[in-house]
């Protein structure tokens, strides 16, 4: 066992030093002397993938994403994902899981949404509490992400969330706070976004005052990846660790920020310290993580992804009872659409893996319905973005040569020759031995011959310089000039294209080669073609759907659409998918539409087709999971975790996403997702926590164990569910709570407890749920407190936000305040910049007297700086006079306070 105090006290300041930036792009920096090991991260929420490119590293299980896990409602079966995610990080000998993402669907734009929970921050934090517990459970760490407001997108890395102090914390911290103080979590990731104004990674109120000193947390703040944006400001305000390595705002700039007296040694021994523990807390000293990754397919993890996809799967809409499908009354079986004989595991960014395997809904149905049902397929429609990458079978050795130079232009010698089975090249973290990271370029040929004769498509995008030869003809020029575009995390160049008609069988030779800029941090190319699509793929699918007994059309959007990166422009289908469930539902009656998407869509032919099952992304059993529940062997349970608008104008963030001039304002404050669509009466296409299932439930006898309760008491809440069907199925008892007698604006309805219950047919089972203190409070700004205010309260106990099934009422016969910020904290002249701005009414108080030059936008760096030393250094801005006047408003401020 090594103590954590002696190696503190033995390592040298340069040491130190060393440990608070990455090694490189996922471990940490060893201290070999002191027998101090690296750890290893991995990404991330949905899968362990190691240090490999995002779909071409050592392969990996593929869980669902996070919407669907929160679609389960089931904290059980979460925690056995957490343990399973522990366990595949270990094969790739990580430590810590980049993993949970916790924010908030604040719009349904978000092209991360699918990656988080949900709208609602208890729900959210109760998924997220089970996943971490599950994790850690295994001696693997969580990371908890990302801190905070980084719920969309846009402008991702620049953007300010401006967020009231109460809105920040009923909604954006809650579930922070929640899995902290239950789960803690290991380590905490910083946001690339900035929060009123201080970069999130630099931001000392959020971590130290809030995270550190308000909720205890003891774990190590890290950044998100190349998300660190100084030095002493960043190390000053509690960040850890800076990642990726090498350092870039670490390392000889930390060294010079300690000479000059900007950092203190006794912070960075705070930060070092924290690094250690994790060393020690991940058993790395005794077992440092040695040994190649390993692509370990366990039978036991693949049941446990199936099972879970299917449990996450929402039955929206069943009429006329057309599922489940029963193969003894079927003949013929249509499946239609550009999902169904390709797998959408996943969607994009840094949450993909190399998956062990993917199973298409047209291979499971045909296993599944064995020979007694004739099975069709047509396509319909496509739904890609980018021209798909190249079809391997259709290259010579089903594969490209890559060779590399080390020089930026591809001369000289070939320094190594290497096969890959893609014509996209990502060098995340790693390249072929001998080739220089910083300055290589590379060529990838292949000899392709086309299966039918017509007109081709190719595409080209990259990170850097990169051009495309077909035949010996450069036909594509991303080399000389490149347009900006979404791919790689906005490091990439809009897609160029060019189109040909080619020969079947005849042989063409391919040619794409890349040059390695210095300034972009992951390198990339990628090679995209577009084959010959039949102009009347629609009506083939209609005359199949025609001569069906069911039409299964398979549609939605995928890892293209919805990514790290960039958000979604809307919430339609791409392509012509809404045109091809129409004509395909006008020739039979009995179509069933299968969604994956991982987030909501518009669905303008909903009251024409017979069903819909909202499948998400579930992950590699794909397949398995949605004909489980197609056929009924599992009866679908899973509930809605964000509102399905009817129209995208009706979403409360609405007019204020994405934001405009560096800013997004979070101008509807506590009211988001269902809260806003029930105290505004907004109709929605799907509500909050609905789902539909193959039996009836009914609700009876709810009962409070009291009628008043006072601040320390707990209010128990029992209602009985019985299952009215023929079937086994499972039910999410949702509770809400509404306060009808606050002082402030509240919700009409905030959830605050949920059960799931398994029942057979005619089982009747008593549900007991818990309220306490903290579920009846709001967060007072004046108070800077959580106040529980004395008044009549109602409990509304259903099946979704809009079925209620019943109603209570109850008296909390005092008001208590609790959870406060130190009352010994003053607001004057000697608060920083970021204190001041972070708190509401002292804000109000310099917007009120600022002039027009102050820019607060542009004093990001000097957040730790008070007025007074803002004042000595540019006393054009703050006068003399305007600071008399400003503190004498912080006096009486701080008086009320």
């Amino acid at each position: 066992m090594h103590n954590v105090e002696d190696l503190l006290h033995q390592l040298t300041l340069e040491e130190k030093v060393s440990l608070l930036a990455g090694a490189n792009f996922w471990e940490t920096v060893p201290i070999e002397r002191l027998g101090i090991p690296a750890i290893k991260v991995s990404d991330g929420p949905n899968g362990a993938r190691g240090s490999g490119g995002f779909t071409d590293g050592v392969r990996a299980a593929c869980f669902p994403v996070g919407i669907a896990l929160a679609s389960t409602w089931n904290l059980a079966l979460v925690e056995r994902i957490g343990q399973a995610l522990a366990q595949e990080a270990r094969t790739k000998g990580a430590s810590v899981l980049l993993a949970p993402t916790v924010n908030l669907h604040r719009s349904p734009l978000n092209g991360r949404n699918f990656e988080c929970y949900s709208e609602d921050p208890y729900l959210t934090g109760r998924i997220a509490t089970a996943y971490i517990q599950g994790v850690q459970s295994q001696g693997v760490g969580a990371t908890i992400k990302h801190f905070v407001c980084n719920d969309s997108e846009y402008q991702r890395n620049s953007i300010s969330s401006e967020v009231d102090e109460r809105t920040l914390r009923e909604l954006y911290l809650a579930p922070f706070q929640m899995a902290l103080q239950e789960a803690r979590p290991w380590a905490i990731m910083a946001s690339y976004n900035k929060v009123n104004g201080t970069f999130a990674s630099e931001n000392h109120r959020m971590l130290t005052a809030i995270l550190r000193d308000e909720w205890g947390f003891e774990g190590l703040a890290i950044s998100d990846w190349f998300g660190t944006q100084s030095t002493a400001a960043s190390l000053n305000a509690g960040l850890d660790l800076e990642m990726p390595g090498p350092a870039n705002w670490r390392g000889s700039k930390l060294r010079q920020a300690i000479a000059q007296g900007e950092v203190d040694e006794a912070t960075l021994d705070v930060s070092v310290r924290r690094l250690l523990r994790l060393i020690e807390r991940a058993g790395a000293f005794e077992h440092p993580q040695t040994g190649p990754e390993q692509a370990i397919d366990r039978p036991e993890h693949r049941a446990l992804i199936r099972a879970t996809a299917a449990e996450g799967m929402v039955l929206l809409k069943n009429a006329g009872s057309v599922l489940p499908l029963q193969p003894e009354k079927l003949t013929k079986l249509a499946v239609i659409g550009p999902n169904a004989k390709t797998a959408q595991i996943m969607a994009g960014g840094s949450a993909q893996v190399n998956a062990h395997y993917a199973i298409t809904p047209f291979e499971a149905l045909v296993e599944r319905a064995g020979e007694q049902v004739q099975i069709g397929y047509e396509l319909g429609s496509t739904n890609f973005k980018l021209a798909p990458l190249l079809d391997m079978d259709l290259l010579t050795e089903q594969g490209l040569h890559v060779e590399y130079f080390n020089n930026s232009d591809l001369s000289g010698a070939v320094v190594v020759h290497e096969h890959s089975h893609s014509s996209e090249l990502l060098w995340l973290s790693s390249l072929p031995e001998h080739v220089d990271g910083q300055h290589f370029s590379a060529r990838a040929t292949g000899q392709f011959t086309p299966a039918t004769s017509g007109r081709y498509t190719f595409s080209l995008i990259s990170t850097g310089p990169a051009r495309f030869a077909l035949d010996g003809h450069e036909v594509i020029d991303n080399w000389t000039h490149r347009e900006p575009g979404e791919a790689y995390f906005g490091m990439g160049s809009a897609e160029s294209r060019y189109e040909t008609k080619l020969t079947a069988g005849q042989m063409y030779a391919l040619a794409f080669e890349y040059s390695k800029s210095p300034v972009v941090p992951i390198p990339a190319m990628r090679l995209g073609c577009i084959v010959p699509q039949p102009a009347d793929a629609i009506e083939r699918a209609a005359q199949l759907a025609a001569d069906s007994d069911v039409a299964l059309v398979f549609a939605g959007l995928s890892a293209e659409w919805e990514s790290e990166g960039f958000d979604r422009p809307d919430l339609e289908l791409v392509g012509r998918q809404n045109e091809l469930i129409e004509a395909v539902v006008a020739a039979n009656k009995k179509t069933v539409v299968i969604l994956n998407t991982g987030s909501p869509i518009a669905m303008p032919w909903l009251a024409e087709v017979a069903a819909v099952v909202q499948a998400w992304y579930p992950g590699q059993e794909c397949g398995h999971a949605i004909s489980d529940v197609l056929f009924g062997d599992v009866n679908p349970s899973g509930k809605l975790s964000e509102t399905f608008p009817l129209r995208l104008q009706d979403n409360p963030a609405y007019i204020n996403y994405p934001g405009e001039n560096g800013q997004v304002r979070y101008g509807e404050g506590i009211f988001i997702g269902y809260r806003y669509y029930e105290k505004k009466q907004v109709e929605t296409l799907f509500p909050f926590g609905s789902g539909l299932s193959y039996t009836t439930f009914r609700y009876d006898s709810l009962s409070l164990s009291a009628r008043e309760i006072g601040p320390t008491d707990t209010l128990s809440v029992s209602i009985d569910i019985t299952n009215t069907g023929q079937r086994a199925g499972q039910e999410v008892v949702q509770l809400y709570i509404y306060d009808k007698t606050a002082s402030v604006q509240r919700p009409e309805k905030e959830l605050k407890g949920f059960a799931k219950v398994a029942l057979e047919p005619g089982e009747r089972q008593t549900v007991t749920l818990s309220i306490e203190r903290a579920a009846l409070a709001y967060y007072d700004i004046l108070k800077r407190a959580w106040v529980a205010e004395a008044g009549e309260f109602e409990i509304l106990v259903g099946s979704s936000s809009r079925a209620i099934h019943a109603t209570g009422t109850f008296t909390l016969t005092e008001t208590s305040h609790f959870g406060g910020v130190d009352q010994n904290e003053r607001l004057s002249l000697n608060s920083t910049l970021g204190q001041l701005l972070a708190e509401p009414a002292a804000r109000e108080v310099l917007m009120r007297y600022l002039p027009a030059t102050f820019d607060v936008q542009q004093l990001n760096m000097a957040s730790n700086w008070t007025l007074e030393q803002i004042a000595n250094f540019a006393p054009d801005l703050l006068t003399p006079e305007l600071l008399q006047r400003i503190a004498g408003d912080l006096k009486q401020l701080e008086e009320a306070l």
